[in-house]
């Protein structure tokens, strides 16, 4: 695959980014933090890509504790957007402010280190809706079959990260492949293109991410309008052996997304529409 490259359209969003202050220790219940990855750090990121805006997600080392994503998100200013990770009993004061603030989803991580996992949709998003939040979820796709009716009864809309997050990427036909079809058909369903590495099959060679770039294409050809894009930096714990590169992770959505008006509508119409920009 030859990466593509040229400028990105004015506007253009990245919605998934963590970051990590080394001065500030990872929550019993998560992972280790994979190293100090701050806000200048990603800013050098955007100028390399030609990126405007951003989404930042709270990483599951931090929990409950929001702070550096809240401190990371007022020095990005207004083209900063946020996903945080708040329990069950915050207070509608915390809400309020943090909605002021930029954020705008809720995170639901249904794998290894999750602070709340699926079982604490049906509670926390009627409540999270009514400030304007909607869930960010990710699972291993393969399993939404078994959850599909659970994500219907949302008040909202809600995303899924990482095309899905198949493991391993299964065909078209599939039925958890067409479980996500279905969900999109509801247009309340978005789904993040991002870290491919992090569910293919074969990460080298001239096959690498092919079987992800299959599932990116059929929804890119299904509902383009729900569709978002994101770096996944600083890419905590990727494969072993397996260095991400951003620009070659743009030249992967290039790649499977050669139409320029349907990448501007990933890159820019989408995210301003759910995240607010």
């Amino acid at each position: 695959m030859t990466a593509a490259r040229g400028a990105l359209p004015a506007g253009a969003c990245d919605t998934h980014v963590h970051i990590y202050d080394a001065r500030v220790p990872a929550e019993p219940g998560g992972p280790p933090l994979p190293g100090a990855f701050s806000v200048e750090d990603y800013r050098r990121v955007q100028a390399a890509l030609g990126l405007e805006r951003v989404v930042l997600v709270q990483p599951n080392a931090y929990q409950f504790n929001n702070a550096v994503m809240l401190g990371a998100l007022q020095a990005l200013g207004t083209a900063a957007r946020a996903v945080a990770v708040v329990p069950a009993d915050v207070t509608d004061d915390a809400l309020e402010r943090m909605t002021r603030a930029g954020v705008r989803a809720q995170r639901f991580y249904a794998l290894r280190w999750g602070a709340l996992g699926l079982e604490a949709l049906d509670t926390l998003m009627p409540r999270l809706h009514a400030f304007g939040w909607h869930a960010n979820i990710q699972l291993d796709g393969r399993t939404l079959p078994e959850v599909e009716e659970r994500l219907l009864r949302l008040p909202g809309h809600f995303v899924l990260d990482h095309v899905g997050k198949f493991l391993p990427p299964p065909d078209t036909g599939h039925p958890a492949f067409q479980s996500l079809l279905r969900l999109l058909g509801t247009g309340r369903c978005w789904v993040k293109l991002s870290a491919p590495y992090e569910s293919s099959a074969c990460l080298a060679g001239p096959q690498a991410l092919q079987d992800v770039a299959v599932l990116v294409r059929a929804l890119a050809a299904q509902a383009p309008e729900r569709l978002l894009w994101a770096s996944n930096w600083p890419h905590p714990f990727p494969p072993a052996g397996f260095v991400p590169d951003e620009e070659a992770l743009m030249a992967f959505f290039r790649h499977c997304v050669p139409d320029e008006q349907v990448r501007r509508r990933i890159l820019v119409d989408n995210p301003a529409q759910l995240y607010g920009f």
